[in-house]
């Protein structure tokens, strides 16, 4: 019998703490993250925050405590700790157990944290300037208050009447589960001052929608913030800025009709702006990434840092002699972590490993990086690498989470595309397998994505502990294999993807310890889209589930949350020639349709318009073997951990039912 894991009980894996966020105290020497856990009722998750040492020489140890749960937490340049949390302040005359997010603070010492700000409209992402400890938040404000008060009265005025109506004058009005308005994100800033509360100062006092998801640093004094502007365009497009605010001036760095900007970073000195230009998609051509930098003062034009690196460049950090920046960049089925040379271009491989960094933290002295490292077969966790040793292995430290004994292995499976690309999936193999193992071939989402990472919604570890071998492509569309990869399925998402999948299936099922007469697909969001293309175009899987997926694109366009993205590849033409839905005719396999009414990216009409087509070609209803899994509250992820565990227990029912001709067993909480 193989060894019993977390990954046999949904229950045991539920409660596995994970993961998230990394933040380095300015001498180096605390790194704290967030934890999230298991509520008493087992009905949601709290994070908390935890210190870990970067010496690797102590336990991990919780810091902070509460039903509400902490968040972003960032360090002030005395190491005390800053976090929002949505808990009652202890020190009002009337807790409100439903008060917005506010920041917290937790002083160096240790002791009780404090409320030191609060907004009517909640703070969200906290950026701390290294040397002056200036505080820089988001915070979202109705457009008609001049301050936090005033705009506490008129959220009061809106509750009191039970009025929720929101009066839109442009695209878009909703974005991946959540409306947008009637508030707008404003950026504020303020100064911690020791037992005071923090006074905020407006630096955006009318964005209109131009700070919706802005991403944003600051200056190590305080005195410079970079963020980016959202400016709207004709016939509903909008394209992303770059934006200096400086002396109470708002002054335009990079815009231009050709390419979206995004992810600002500022140099220690704070002369030069780090970011990404991304050039705009065409219907015949994807957009291409590219690190560059540009100075502050807009002295000079953006340069290509590293013209010859086809890849795109992530989590982006300086070091501190602002001589490199060191990224992560999907590669190869994994994302390791790299450092350029700003001067010359030069990029080198750090880590050696498969595995994927993400929350770069760079040691004051520059000698050492700090990142959380996942990988296929490895929860989230902190290591410590060399800052500038080439192929290395990280060094892990005590984190909150220990080493997950897995109930399998996990190896690779490679294969050639019909016009001589090379291609590349991982394979996870249950342990103790009696015979072949039934194949679960799994289609990543985005479709600009790959397999290269952890992830908790889609694990294929539970499935291998249920018997089941999982194969995790990466087909045309897929990042870390240059922008040749994304360009063979650009615009054409049922013809190099489809037949890259099915070639380096073919290619797995020349193993033995695999059935090839047992086998299944599924795939959420673009993998369900393509899971729904499967189902047209090949009778050879006993069972197909597909999650958040797009079935009509002339319907999918224009009711999706972002439609202008989309419309610049999925022409009519386009759609006409890769919808899933003019092929239900052909469609023979058991389909296991899941969806949450709250996915405003994949709206519910997709989900309705499958299952009316699959039960419209339903001859006796009694013996139809489709099933339809709708969650009314959830949205594109399904979040929730009791929702969560029923989505496992009824994609496993269905898939034992048609893979390994089990009884249907519906979940008692579904009957």
């Amino acid at each position: 019998m193989p060894e019993q894991t977390p990954f046999s009980d949904l229950d045991a894996y539920l409660a596995l703490p994970r993961v998230s966020e990394l933040a380095l105290s300015p001498d180096g020497t605390r790194l704290v993250t967030t934890v999230a856990t298991l509520d008493p009722e087992s009905v949601r998750w709290t994070t908390a925050v935890w210190q870990v040492d970067p010496t690797g020489g102590a336990p991990a140890a919780r810091l902070t405590r509460s039903r509400k749960g902490e968040t972003s937490p960032a360090f002030l340049p005395d190491g005390s700790v800053l976090f929002t949390s949505a808990r009652p302040d202890p020190d009002a005359k009337e807790p409100k157990d439903d008060a917005p997010t506010a920041l917290w603070l937790l002083p160096v010492d240790g002791g009780e944290a404090s409320i030191v700000a609060t907004r009517a409209g909640g703070i969200n992402g906290i950026v701390v300037a290294r040397e002056s400890g200036t505080v820089l938040v988001s915070s979202p404000t109705l457009p008609g208050a001049a301050g936090s008060d005033e705009d506490e009265e008129r959220r009061k005025a809106r509750k009191d009447k039970k009025v929720s109506a929101i009066l839109h004058t442009g695209y878009p009005v909703r974005y991946w589960d959540h409306d947008l308005g009637p508030d707008e994100p404003r950026l504020v800033t303020g100064t911690v001052e020791a037992d005071e509360r923090l006074d905020w100062r407006e630096l955006t006092p009318a964005p209109g929608r131009a700070l919706d998801h802005a991403e944003y640093d600051v200056s190590a004094d305080g005195a410079t913030i970079v963020t980016t502007w959202r400016a709207a365009e004709p016939r509903g497009e909008h394209r992303s800025t770059l934006v200096v605010l400086r002396d109470g001036q708002r002054v335009e760095l990079l815009g231009d009709d050709a390419h979206e900007y995004s992810s600002p970073v500022l140099s220690p000195d704070g002369t030069l702006v780090a970011c990404t230009r991304s050039s705009r998609s065409t219907p015949h051509e994807p957009e291409d990434a590219r690190l560059v930098v540009v100075p502050v003062d807009g002295s000079g034009e953006p340069r290509d840092v590293a013209p010859s690196w086809d890849r795109w460049a992530n989590d982006r950090r300086w070091t501190p002699d602002g001589s490199a920046l060191l990224v992560t960049a999907d590669e190869g089925g994994s994302s390791p972590v790299f450092r350029i040379d700003v001067s010359t271009g030069t990029v080198v491989r750090l880590t050696a490993d498969h595995g994927a960094y993400t929350d770069l933290c760079v040691s004051p002295d520059g000698r050492h990086v700090y990142a959380l490292r996942a990988a296929i077969d490895a929860a989230p966790a902190p290591v410590r690498l060399d800052a500038a040793a080439p192929d290395q292995q990280p060094v892990l430290l005590q984190g909150p989470l220990d080493e997950l004994a897995l109930p399998g292995t996990l190896t690779e499976v490679t294969a050639t595309a019909a016009d001589g690309t090379a291609l590349h999936a991982w394979l996870v193999l249950p342990e103790g397998a009696e015979g072949p193992a039934p194949l679960l071939l799994w289609v990543h989402g985005g479709p600009i994505g790959s397999w290269n990472s952890w992830s908790w919604r889609w694990n294929p570890w539970l499935m291998a502990a249920q018997g089941y071998a999982v194969l995790l492509p990466d087909p045309a569309l897929s990042t870390g294999y240059g922008l040749d990869m994304v360009r063979r399925g650009w615009g054409a998402w049922g013809a190099e993807p489809y037949d890259d999948l099915m070639q380096i299936t073919d290619a797995a099922l020349q193993r033995d310890d695999l059935d090839a007469s047992r086998t299944a697909a599924m795939g959420g969001s673009f993998g369900g889209y393509m899971a729904n293309w499967i189902a047209g175009h090949t009778d050879r899987f006993r069972a197909i589930v597909t999650h958040a997926s797009l079935w009509n694109l002339d319907q999918f366009g224009p009711t999706t949350d972002v439609a202008y993205y989309w419309g610049r590849e999925m022409t009519k033409e386009m759609a006409e020639a890769n919808n899933p839905s003019a092929h239900a005719d052909a469609i023979s396999t058991p389909m296991l349709v899941i969806h949450g009414d709250k996915d405003y990216r994949v709206p519910i009409g997709e989900a309705l318009r499958l299952w009316w087509d699959l039960n419209a070609r339903v001859t006796d209803p009694a013996a139809s073997p489709h099933r339809f899994l709708y969650f009314p509250d959830e949205n594109h992820w399904v979040l929730t951990p009791q929702h969560a565990a029923i989505w496992y227990r009824t994609v496993l029912s269905f898939l034992g039912v048609h893979v390994l001709d089990q009884p249907e067993s519906v979940d008692e909480l579904l009957r």
